[in-house]
């Protein structure tokens, strides 16, 4: 199945947005499991969450963005910037072919 890195910024200043919507966000990671072959907050200088970023599984391009678009970070207005880029693991311990 196709494979996407969903590369998602949050704005400046929004921890305590990220902090109020991880419950919800930890609950959507868990129920596509299936589909996230990576996923893990981007840290800034102080080591605090400043963003996301996952490897998903999905049948299409739309997919993947739909699948960035139902996050509740995403819904809430946490990201600045997100992008879905296609991508193909070809080596390491997640890599399905080589």
């Amino acid at each position: 199945m196709p494979q996407f890195i969903l590369f998602c910024r949050d704005k400046p200043d929004s921890l305590p947005l990220r902090q109020a919507t991880r419950p919800a966000h930890l609950d959507y990671i868990a129920g596509n499991m299936a589909a996230i072959l990576l996923a893990g907050p981007m840290l800034d200088d102080k080591g605090d969450p400043a963003g996301s970023m996952l490897i998903i599984e999905a049948t299409d391009q739309a997919a993947a963005q739909a699948f960035a678009a139902n996050d509740p970070y995403a819904l809430a207005g946490l990201f600045a910037e997100v992008s879905v880029t296609p991508y193909r693991i070809v080596t390491g311990s997640l890599a399905t072919t080589k």
